[in-house]
């Protein structure tokens, strides 16, 4: 309800009644405040780090103080990147059809390369290394080189653009794998018995004779980890700075069939022999997540730049999409034959090598307008293959319209237009830096190296203020302890000794070389026990004195009657 009061003013031409509104003032609307506020909504969509700091409960002035000052400067980093939009001039161009009867799988490669630049044409292209296959291919993380690998032994590292040869390796045993690290200098193969890490002049540096009999490789480039795991089922963490091994698990699935890299948290997915997909953390003695994915064994699977979904194939011939934030399945696609390889673009096209075919497919993740229902592609957007080469691994080149085939017969580069990320960041990747920019970037990596003990499935816990207060952490503690105290009761009445001596199940325990220098709550109990044991050895002792008497006391301490 509005009121309003009167007033007399008085004035030339007498007195006026006025009647004014009573109440609060109103605001008035600003539409450059709207304007703002609407910008740096998108810009910390788009750019932001998640959730902000809550700083009200703060106590403390200072640390108040000081949170809310780097919120405003997360805050304005997202606005300057929402401006910089403006900067980032090129655009990845799709093939498009004229009408609805065209298609654009059905477009060949001579095709493209008769219609695109001289020195985009010159980047398709077919090695062939007969009798030497299958092979396996990888890329450097900006693209610049190439790196291939026969089952034979054969092994070679190239820059694929000018087609120089690096080096080339003939091992003369048996290739299951091989991995760029960090940069074109250092890669790693796994060879048959172990894992060896080469220089790029072809020179052995280092044996990695804990990795054995290793059937998949992956290198995470900000921890600078090599993941590897084998026939054994063994899932190994090699740290390639420092050369220690960070932490080695059995999976207690049996040999693997797939093996892949979240790029966005770190975390390894590894497919089973019995449909399963685990995921794995090197904080962590068992999977983080199981999911059964398929009927049958798992064959390949790969994961988008932002984390989001996953891409698996089994020998049931089905092509699966995962949505990896509630690992729930997001559409099925039936292949002709089981699926022996996945990856998939900067730009999110999914290559699937089965059989001798080659698809590739757009717009798997995309979603309706309503943002609710996912939209289920009904042809690929590309298609290769069909000249009876047996395809090993597709691999996607960075920042390039580019997709690496290899096959028994050799390796097939493939121009896939919209496929790679037209702008990149220089001081993150550039594909065209010099040595001295290399040096600088690896010295600046090693410095912003990321501990093991980081990578979990949601990395935003990372800097976030942790709110539980010590009574909190003290309640769950003791809850630990009563839960686990029946637990800790079996195992260390399992230790009790039956019979004496330097053989018993405590002196054993206690001689143990793990066993020397922690200390926890079960070695704490049963060092008490055993000094438990000491005290009623020595009463006993004491008593069979007092009986024997003065004359025999000195024949106590011994065995017998």
């Amino acid at each position: 309800m509005v009121e309003m009061e009167t007033t007399d003013l008085v004035g030339p031409n007498g007195t006026v009644k006025v009647q004014r509104r009573r109440g609060p003032p109103t605001k008035q609307v600003n539409e450059e405040d709207v304007a703002a506020k609407k910008r740096q909504l998108e810009a910390s969509r788009q750019y932001g780090r998640g959730k902000g700091i809550v700083t009200k409960s703060i106590k403390d002035k200072k640390l108040r103080g000081n949170l809310r000052a780097l919120e405003e400067r997360y805050q304005d980093a997202s606005l300057k990147a929402k401006d910089a939009e403006i900067l980032l001039e090129n655009q990845s161009g799709f093939l498009e059809p004229e009408g609805e009867l065209e298609k654009t799988y059905k477009v060949r490669q001579d095709e493209i390369r008769g219609d695109v630049a001289v020195e985009t044409a010159k980047k398709g292209f077919e090695l062939q290394l007969e009798g030497l296959g299958p092979y396996t291919c990888d890329y450097t993380r900006n693209g610049k080189d190439l790196l291939l690998a026969g089952r034979k032994g054969h092994v070679a590292t190239m820059d694929w653009r000018s087609g120089k040869l690096g080096c080339e390796l003939q091992l003369g045993e048996t290739v299951r794998d091989a991995k760029w690290l960090h940069n074109n200098q250092y890669f790693a193969v796994a060879q048959k018995r172990n894992v060896y890490i080469y220089d790029h002049r072809g020179v052995e540096i280092h044996n990695l004779d804990a990795h054995v009999e290793v059937t998949h490789m992956e290198f995470l480039p900000y921890h600078y980890l090599l993941a590897t795991i084998g026939n054994a089922g063994w899932l190994k963490w090699q740290d390639t700075s420092t050369g220690k091994l960070v932490m080695q698990m059995g999976t207690k699935q049996g040999t693997p069939t797939a093996f892949g890299q979240n790029p966005y948290n770190g975390v390894l997915h590894v497919g089973h022999q019995n449909g399963t997909v685990s995921l794995w953390s090197p904080n962590s003695t068992t999977p983080l997540v199981k999911m059964l994915c398929h009927r049958g064994p798992v064959r390949s699977l790969a994961m988008d730049r932002e984390g989001r979904y996953m891409v698996s194939t089994g020998q049931d011939m089905k092509m699966s999409v995962w949505d990896v934030r509630n690992f729930k399945p997001v559409h099925e696609y039936f292949l002709r034959q089981p699926g022996s390889s996945v990856a998939i673009s900067d730009r999110n096209l999914t290559a699937v090598g089965w059989g001798t075919q080659t698809t590739i497919w757009k717009d798997l993740f995309s979603k309706h307008r309503s943002d609710i229902e996912q939209v289920k592609v009904q042809s690929p957007y590309m298609a290769w293959g069909g000249e009876g080469q047996h395809v090993e691994r597709v691999k996607w080149c960075p920042y390039e319209d580019i997709l690496g085939i290899s096959h028994d017969k050799g390796i097939s580069s493939i121009i896939v237009p919209g496929a790679g990320e037209p702008n990149f960041d220089a001081l993150e990747q550039n594909p065209y830096e010099n040595a001295k920019q290399r040096q600088e970037a690896e010295v600046k990596s090693l410095l912003n190296k990321l501990q093991p003990e980081m990578i979990s499935l949601n990395p935003d816990f990372v800097g976030t203020l942790d709110t539980t207060s010590n009574q909190e952490r003290q309640q769950e503690k003791d809850l630990d302890r009563k839960t686990g105290a029946e637990a800790e009761r079996e195992r260390v009445e399992t230790l009790k000794n039956r019979g004496r001596g330097k053989n018993s199940s405590l002196r054993k325990f206690l001689r143990k070389k793990g066993n020397q220098n922690v200390v926890d709550e079960h070695k704490m109990r049963v060092l008490e026990m055993r000094e438990e044991q000491r005290k009623r050895a020595k009463e006993a002792k004491e008593g069979r004195k007092e009986e024997l008497g003065p004359a025999l006391a000195r024949f106590a301490g011994r065995g017998g009657g």
